[in-house]
């Protein structure tokens, strides 16, 4: 793998300290999923929120496939046209091709024809109502190569059988911007949670944002039916944490049980000996990119995370946890979190 701009300093994680009572904030949903906007000045929550709303609706606007009107679905259906594209699709795109860069591949943003034939080709909410058999052969993706991104001139170009999905990064990226503009406007500390992509920015609450990751036990014979879920709580006061996880966005069709992190190689689920991976890096989006690669890298992907220097926290389907690159040793917390 090329030097990765994951390898910048990651964020520090560390085990939690008592917790403050001045950070306020509220739950919504958004881009198919859940979500939280914390800030460490209660003042500044109005604010907060308006900035994050108007992110959300423009990174959706952009790059949700699902929405007929977006920047993603006119280059889907441009038949290997060029288009216009915003500053904001753009980077969009720019960040998926720099992610299939670093991770030689693992995560491409032309898996848009792989999700597609196992299913997804709706928002989420509706892609569990057909379980009938799949119809469609696996396809595997295009390569990231194919995508032709001009910058100076504000165009886009993918091969006409090409279908682009930015669900891989542009969640993590939309954190990342909505953080730092709330900072920048009203000076207080921050939290974005969106789906578990979570980037903070500002000074951070005393003893660091409290963030529970939580292990969900999917319908697979590889988890112990008799575990229950754990859960534990860590602390970062900068960049951002994010989890992966293939028990989560999981569906039924024919029999077959599928979900969203696609092995780019074959077009099919990553099936890998990882149920759950959590990172911590300078960046939401950073943190995000190495979760994802290393569903799909399997075994190997602890060593290549402690290569990086990315504290992070890897869960076998039977249930057993490592830890590496100083995150903190796997314990249950209780006590109230941030997000």
């Amino acid at each position: 793998m090329a030097t990765t701009g994951a390898a910048r300093a990651a964020t520090a994680i560390t085990a939690v300290r008592p917790a403050p009572v001045s950070v306020t904030g509220l739950a919504f949903s958004a881009l198919g999923t859940f979500g939280s906007l914390l800030v460490s000045t209660p003042g500044a929550l109005e604010d907060a929120d308006r900035i994050l709303s108007a992110e959300l609706q423009a990174i959706d606007l952009a790059c949700s496939r699902f929405r007929p009107d977006s920047e993603i679905s006119a280059l889907n259906a441009a038949g290997g046209r060029a288009v216009p594209v915003s500053p904001l699709f753009a980077e969009a795109i720019d960040t998926a091709l720099t992610a299939a860069a670093q991770t030689d591949g693992d995560v491409d943003p032309t898996c848009g024809q792989s999700l597609i034939s196992l299913g997804y080709d709706r928002d989420f909410p509706e892609v569990g109502l057909d379980t009938s058999p799949l119809t469609a052969a696996p396809a595997p993706a295009a390569g990231w190569q194919t995508v032709e991104l001009d910058r100076a001139r504000g165009t886009a170009r993918i091969p006409a059988d090409v279908r682009l999905d930015l669900g891989a990064t542009a969640k993590a990226l939309a954190a990342d911007r909505a953080a730092a503009q709330i900072t920048e406007f009203t000076g207080c500390g921050v939290l974005v949670n969106l789906g578990g992509d979570i980037a903070v920015a500002g000074r951070p609450p005393t003893g660091g944002w409290r963030i529970e990751v939580v292990d969900y036990l999917p319908d697979d014979p590889r988890c112990r039916p008799a575990r229950r879920a754990r859960r534990q709580i860590v602390a970062i006061e900068s960049g951002g944490l994010a989890t992966s996880s293939t028990a989560a966005r999981r569906w039924h069709r024919g029999g077959q049980i599928l979900h969203h992190i696609v092995a780019p190689g074959t077009g099919r689920p990553a099936d890998g000996c990882w149920r759950a991976v959590s990172v911590a890096a300078a960046t939401c989006v950073d943190a995000n990119v190495a979760s994802t690669a290393a569903i799909i890298r399997g075994d190997w992907a602890a060593g290549w995370l402690v290569g990086l220097s990315l504290p992070a926290r890897l869960v076998r389907h039977d249930g057993t946890i490592l830890t590496v690159a100083g995150w903190p040793s796997d314990k249950e917390e209780a006590g109230p979190t941030w997000a």
